[in-house]
């Protein structure tokens, strides 16, 4: 089997071309993505680079009997023409490229940020409506590829189109990248630490799932391995994490705060430029439902190895230490020394 794996080098997608490279099923992997990583290759798989927004794609998925696309930017925040390019319109330029290189299967990362406003009390199935958070520019995106693959799916019916619909994912050697994208060159590494998380706010609704990235990894490669398995599947690990459970994890105690209040420090530190996180991404994590897992679990066999909170601890350890891995979007010194290029570029305002 020759798979292709579009976003081959980020949190997901390097432990997805690990996890293939140990299938006897799998003959040979290209990892694309748009950076030429320095490291030789894993077992089985040669890299190639291109752009998804503007780059010739068909001939490097030739032959291939699988596309799995991975590829997706949470940065520059400050200029969505660029995300939208990507996201979007690479997303499209991904999915038709693969129909015409002829390839039997497409697998399509895409997130519990597609969903609609749902609930938090109860877990909603694959079945929720994929509208996704309107202020939200990655969950409004991860909506709009949602409908794009609808339309795809219903013009290729002769492919197989799968998409993974995973909450937070956390591994240790991605806490760098993590930190820049979400919290900035302000939070320093040394307090990244339990015993310094006295409280957790008990914010009403800010309930979310997590999961370890190769618990996700394992899901694709299931998915690879059942060639039945189509349609959409969640994919979080137990337990849920809410303020009570996170202080549990955490060591700490809650405090109660109103949900503006989140929103709003949110919003003044984005335009003040001290992190580069839009307020979007509270009201997505405040809005999205709890998800069901349970047709992962059993069509796929799939079951985390880590819960959440070990997934969230691993990432936390791994901030603290300023971990990384020797690939371009999980190098622990991209952001340069003392992050100054964090600084420079704006804290959000280029990739």
């Amino acid at each position: 089997m020759r798979v292709v794996v579009i976003g081959a080098t980020g949190n997901v997608g390097t432990a997805v071309v690990r996890a293939l490279g140990d299938e006897d099923a799998v003959d040979e992997i290209v990892g694309v993505a748009r950076r030429r990583p320095d490291p030789a290759p894993p077992p089985k798989t040669t890299w190639a680079t291109a752009d998804i927004s503007r780059d010739e794609l068909e001939p490097l998925l030739d032959r291939a009997d699988c596309v799995l696309h991975l590829a997706w930017l949470i940065q520059p925040s400050r200029d969505e023409s660029v995300t939208y390019a990507v996201n979007v319109e690479g997303s499209r330029r991904v999915f038709e490229a693969a129909a015409r290189a002829g390839a039997g299967s497409l697998v399509y990362a895409s997130s519990v940020g597609a969903y609609s406003p749902g609930p938090k009390d109860r877990a909603v199935g694959e079945d929720w409506p994929t509208d996704g958070i309107e202020s939200s520019f990655y969950a409004s995106h991860k909506a709009e590829v949602e409908r794009i693959l609808d339309r795809f799916e219903a013009d290729h019916q002769h492919m197989r189109v799968t998409r993974l619909r995973p909450g937070l994912i956390f591994q240790g050697s991605a806490a760098s990248e993590i930190r820049r994208y979400f919290a900035g060159p302000l939070l320093p590494s040394a307090l990244v630490r339990r015993a310094l998380i006295p409280v957790v706010p008990r914010v009403p609704r800010l309930v979310f799932q997590a999961v370890h990235t190769d618990d996700v990894a394992d899901a694709y490669v299931r998915v690879l391995a059942h060639r039945d398995a189509s349609g959409a599947y969640n994919i979080a690990a137990d337990p849920v994490l809410d303020p009570d459970e996170l202080a549990r994890v955490l060591g700490a105690r809650t405090v109660p705060m109103p949900a503006r209040v989140l929103r709003a420090l949110a919003d003044v530190t984005w335009k003040l430029r001290l992190q580069p996180t839009p307020a979007g991404w509270v009201d997505m994590a405040l809005a999205v439902p709890v998800m069901d897992t349970s047709r992962a679990r059993t069509e796929l066999g799939w079951e985390p190895r880590r819960t959440s909170g070990e997934a969230l601890l691993e990432l936390l350890d791994g901030m603290r230490r300023d971990a990384g891995a020797p690939l371009p979007p999980l190098d622990a010194q991209a952001g340069g020394r003392f992050r100054r290029e964090e600084f420079t570029s704006g804290v959000g305002a280029r990739n």
